[in-house]
């Protein structure tokens, strides 16, 4: 069963740069190579814009915890990471989807 993950994070403006900088970095590295990514997203709120979402969908909630587990992984996101003041992560399980 395939996964979401789910970071809600805030990101002050003086580093919302670095921030993009850094998740544009990760994302090619991820996309082109992590077993079992599909794809993900990065969205900033319309209303408050210091709250980003960042979604990523996995083939199976295992291979986003084994990627996680790794020290590649600890190591790619540390510059995007030391921007955020606050986040929250969340994962769900994918029961449905429209086409």
């Amino acid at each position: 069963m395939s996964a979401r993950i789910v970071f809600l994070i805030r990101v002050p403006d003086d580093r919302q740069e670095a921030f993009l900088a850094a998740y544009e970095k990760i994302r090619h590295l991820v996309a082109g190579g992590v077993p079992g990514h599909l794809r993900d997203q990065v969205c900033q709120s319309s209303t408050d814009p210091e709250q980003w979402l960042i979604t990523s969908e996995w083939r199976s909630l295992d291979d986003f915890t084994a990627w996680e587990a790794t020290a590649e992984h600890r190591d790619l996101v540390r510059p995007m990471r030391e921007n955020f003041t606050e986040a929250r992560s969340l994962r769900f399980l994918i029961r449905a989807e429209t086409a």
